[in-house]
């Protein structure tokens, strides 16, 4: 089976990555950090809609932000 694009990595739960949040996150902020991670990794952080911007402006003034995907498309790890 073959991979046709960057897949993300699976998140634990649904919660923003923004310190001190704990809102339910509604967004996932693909990255990946070109000096560390293959061409093809996806590190996702989660945001809720308040910290949607000043997340991605981090990343993206560091070059590292490569999509913005609504969270419920993200596969969440299974806790069983």
């Amino acid at each position: 089976m073959s991979v046709l694009g960057p897949v993300p990595d699976a998140v634990d739960e649904l919660i923003c990555s923004a310190r001190g949040c704990r809102a339910t996150a509604t967004w996932g902020l693909l990255w990946n950090n070109p000096k560390l991670h293959t061409p093809e990794r996806r590190k996702v952080w989660l945001a809720c809609d308040d910290h949607r911007e000043p997340l991605s402006q981090f990343l993206g003034v560091r070059d590292f932000l490569r999509d913005v995907v609504p969270a419920s498309t993200l596969e969440q790890v299974d806790a069983s």
